[in-house]
């Protein structure tokens, strides 16, 4: 068995496609570069990260595929899921491979996963943009140093798979005009958006800003308690308890955004 190893990321993954191209060799597993080598590989190949390869492949495959499966690719890499970068890597051979378009040719199985994958993805993509919920809080940075306090709004969120990238564009959008930041808990990093600009950040105490997947209260401010109140008891007052249906509420609102939704406390 021939193994490649790299340094996984996606760069990396494409880089991995055109050294499969160029040695004319196809690898039956990938490794990360400090992974464990399988007791049946007999050979690995190190697959070394430069800009010319993986941008030579990307142009190719721009020039491919419909801008439609490309999204599918990236959705399936930010899938997280295991081997999900040897589909990927499987269904960009089929593509320099084929003389014809592949995209729907769902009896490949490479193409249906591909296609499956990224379907669960988009899903969660759009439950992140409805369930999103942000908390007013004060800025700590200007509370350190004394100045007037800044309001920032923020969220925390724990999606399935890695969809914080794919509504960026979304928020900034709709919050144009106003300073927030998205932070999935899960994977320790979050985006934060000036006004200007949209920035990766992580951040250094967690424990002291999150606690129990919530913003930790100390922080909010101080309108922040008295409107989710307010929010709460509207939402209780617009409820018809003899048309509540649990169950389609639970299929249309996963019950893992539940502790998000002011509206949904105590539920």
């Amino acid at each position: 068995m021939l193994a490649f190893q790299y340094d996984k990321s996606f760069e990396g993954l494409l880089c991995a496609v055109f050294d499969a191209f160029e040695q004319k060799k196809m690898p039956d597993c990938l490794l990360a570069h400090n992974e464990l080598v399988p007791l049946l590989v007999s050979d690995t190949h190190h697959v070394e990260l430069r800009n010319s390869k993986y941008e030579r492949v990307q142009a190719a495959l721009n020039k491919k595929l419909s801008h439609v499966a490309l999204n599918q690719l990236k959705y399936v890499w930010l899938s997280e899921l295991p081997e999900s970068d040897f589909v990927i890597f499987r269904y960009i051979c089929k593509v320099f491979k084929s003389k014809h378009a592949i995209e729907t040719d769902f009896g490949d199985p490479d193409v249906l996963t591909v296609h499956d994958i990224a379907k669960k993805v988009s899903r969660e993509r759009h439950h992140l943009m409805q369930f999103v919920r942000f908390n007013t809080i004060e800025n700590p940075i200007d509370n350190l140093n004394e100045r007037q306090s800044e309001k920032i709004y923020f969220s925390v969120i724990a999606p399935i798979y890695n969809a914080l990238p794919l509504v960026l564009n979304f928020f900034k959008d709709r919050y144009a005009d106003q300073k927030w930041a998205i932070y999935d808990e899960k994977r320790k990093y979050g985006y934060f958006y000036d006004l200007d600009k949209l920035e990766k950040i992580s951040l250094v105490d967690h424990d002291e800003l999150i606690v129990d997947s919530q913003v930790n209260q100390q922080y909010l401010t101080k309108d922040e308690k008295l409107f989710q109140t307010l929010w709460h008891r509207y939402f209780n007052a617009l409820s018809i308890k003899e048309r509540e249906n649990p169950k389609l509420q639970r299929q249309q609102m996963p019950k893992r955004f539940w502790h998000n939704l002011p509206e949904m406390k105590g539920k």
